[in-house]
C-alpha cells in the first residue's frame, strides 16, 4: 500500500474540526481518513460541512433522488475514476443503507452491468456516468434512454453529483488517503 501523501489531522480533534465531524458521522464512527486529510485545510473543510454541501450520506445530498439512484450514481463514478478508496468506504457505510443489494455492489464494476440486477433507470444512470466521466460527448442514444427514465432537472442533478465525485477521486489522487477500516455495524452507521 502507498504513503499517504497528505497525513490526516490527528485525532482527537480540536474545535470546531470536532464539530463539523460531528455533523457528518454517527457518534462513535471515526472519521474517515480523506475526510481528516481534507480537513488539513479546514476553512474548506469547515466550508463544505457548513454549506451542506457535504453531509451524513455524502456530497450534493439534497434528498431530491432517490437513495438507490444517488448510491448507484456514486459507486458508478468511482468505478469509472478507478476510485477504489471512496468506493470501499461507501460499501462499508452506505451502500447497503442506501438499498443496493450485495449483488448490485458486486456487479457495479462490471463493463455491462446485469439488466437482472438494476432498473432501466438504473442501468441508463450508470451509462450516462460512464460517458460523463470519459468526458465524451454524451451520445444521442445515451442521451435519449437517460431522458426517458429522468427529468431534465434530474439530468442536471445526476451530472452535478457525478462531477463532484469526479473531485472526490482527484482528491484521493492527490492524498492517497490509507484505506478505512469499519465493522460493517448497522447501528454505527444507521
Amino acid at each position: 500500500m502507498q504513503t499517504s501523501r497528505i497525513l490526516p489531522v490527528p485525532e482527537p480533534l480540536e474545535q470546531p474540526l470536532a464539530g463539523h465531524m460531528a455533523k457528518l458521522l454517527p457518534p462513535g464512527m471515526p472519521a474517515p481518513q480523506l475526510f481528516l486529510s481534507v480537513a488539513r485545510n479546514a476553512g474548506l473543510f469547515g466550508f463544505l460541512v457548513d454549506s451542506g454541501l457535504i453531509g451524513p450520506t455524502g456530497l450534493l445530498d439534497r434528498r431530491v433522488l432517490p437513495k438507490d439512484l444517488r448510491e448507484t450514481i456514486i459507486l458508478r463514478t468511482c468505478v469509472a475514476t478507478r476510485n477504489d478508496y471512496e468506493f470501499n468506504l461507501h460499501v462499508q457505510t452506505i451502500s447497503a443503507r442506501m438499498g443496493l443489494s450485495q449483488a448490485q455492489i458486486d456487479d457495479v464494476r462490471a463493463a455491462q452491468p446485469s439488466p437482472d440486477l438494476w432498473s432501466p433507470a438504473l442501468l441508463a444512470a450508470m451509462a450516462l456516468v460512464d460517458a460523463l466521466v470519459r468526458l465524451a460527448p454524451v451520445g444521442d442514444e445515451t442521451y435519449a434512454q437517460a431522458r426517458a427514465q429522468f427529468s431534465e432537472e434530474t439530468l442536471i442533478e445526476i451530472t452535478q453529483l457525478t462531477g463532484l465525485y469526479v473531485g472526490v477521486a482527484m482528491l484521493v489522487a492527490l492524498i492517497r488517503p490509507q484505506f478505512d477500516n469499519y465493522q460493517l455495524n448497522p447501528a454505527a452507521v444507521a
